[in-house]
């Protein structure tokens, strides 16, 4: 049976990227694979919108997140994070292992955070070094306001580092415009690429506050990592060198397609998936401020959505992905990052649909597949 991959993570990884992996493996410390090295790190820059450099770490995207804390923040310091889900409340336990401080601001799930949450945080914990956030929170599939953000921090001297790992590649990201001093990614998601990847850039400000840390890294050690990739033009440690020459490939890909098509279609794709789950009789975790790389539908009361993802999958071939938390059993994920276009849309929703009614719940057949329709056809 054919598969499809609709989960917030990992995404599909195109068939050009998948032969780009599986040429003859080649050592990490020749100059072949400085080219490649150097070419990727490269074409990651406008992806993140900054002239900085982008570090490639063999990771996953929590790599990256352990990398910004343990060299942006001395044991001992404080930090506010943004808890709004999952991945919100990872910042806080990186902090705390570390010996960081840690001062959450707790939002709803599927809420963005407000501006004015933020400012009041920042006054009441005058030593914050830094603001920890998500661009997009996975997990409640919310967006939260950035730019607002980044020009709260720079009035306050406090670093901003944002989690993008389901926002890179799918939204415009403007990390030198709107003050961003730390961004990480990950490979699996809308850069097209198996897990094993993690990509951060920092700002002149962060690099500064780099240097002067003192507090202890190894395998994270951005310094050492930098100077290696951006005057050697090797990594520090052993790559996965696969990746790499997979992720010079898939950003090939989305740069020859434009960034602005890239974002137009996904904000279609979640566009179209959102109103099918509406006219399904379904509810939206985030309907004011919904992320567009996944789509999180809300069952009604005594339908377990533990049941639809295991309807989807193992029936029909179609996996996408259940809440986590207080969300479990609750909440429907469909991912639509990346390697996708807007008829994919209807494979998931003809899916849940059959799902759906194999497992009880009343609706018109067709309705969510009508409704994605509709709003494809809007496209131009």
């Amino acid at each position: 049976m054919k598969k499809y991959l609709f989960t917030p993570g990992p995404a599909p990884v195109p068939p050009e990227v998948l032969l780009e992996m599986a040429q003859p493996l080649i050592h990490h410390r020749t100059p072949e694979f400085s080219v490649v090295l150097d070419s990727a790190r490269e074409r990651m820059k406008p992806l993140y919108g900054t002239r900085q450099e982008v570090i490639l770490l063999t990771a996953s995207g929590t790599g990256a997140m352990e990398a910004a804390v343990t060299n942006l923040l001395q044991p001992g310091e404080e930090a506010i994070f943004v808890n709004g889900g999952k991945f919100g409340e990872r910042w806080g336990k990186l902090i705390e292992a570390h010996g960081g401080v840690a001062r959450e601001i707790k939002v709803e799930w599927g809420r963005a955070v407000r501006v004015e949450q933020v400012a009041e945080a920042l006054r009441a914990y005058p030593r914050a070094r830094a603001l920890f956030v998500q661009a997009s929170e996975t997990s409640s599939c919310a967006l939260h306001p950035i730019e607002p953000l980044g020009a709260l921090t720079r009035e306050r001297d406090v670093m901003l580092v944002v989690d993008g790992i389901t926002s890179v590649g799918v939204i415009e990201q403007k990390m030198d415009a709107w003050g961003i001093d730390a961004l990480v990614t990950g490979s699996q998601k809308a850069l097209m690429l198996p897990p094993g990847l993690a990509m951060i850039a920092l700002s002149e400000r962060a690099l500064e506050r780099m240097k002067k840390n003192r507090a202890p890294r190894y395998y994270f050690d951005l310094r050492r990592e930098l100077k290696a990739q951006c005057e050697e033009h090797i990594t520090a440690y052993t790559p996965a060198v696969g990746l790499v020459f997979g992720l010079r490939k898939s950003l090939e890909l989305i740069l020859a397609e434009g960034l602005p098509q890239v974002f137009a279609r996904h904000e279609l794709m979640a566009r179209a998936t959102r109103a099918a789950g509406v006219a399904l009789g379904l509810g939206l975790i985030a309907p004011d401020n919904p992320a567009p790389g996944v789509t999180g539908l809300l069952a009604p009361e005594g339908l377990d959505t533990g049941k639809v993802v295991r309807a989807m999958r193992d029936r029909l071939g179609v996996s996408v992905q259940g809440g986590q938390d207080q969300m479990k059993g609750r909440l429907i994920r469909i991912g639509h990052m990346g390697h996708m276009g807007p008829l994919d849309v209807l494979v998931v929703i003809g899916a849940l649909e059959i799902a759906l009614k194999q497992l009880g719940h009343r609706f018109a057949s067709g309705a969510g597949v009508a409704a994605a329709q509709a709003v494809i056809e809007s496209w131009n």
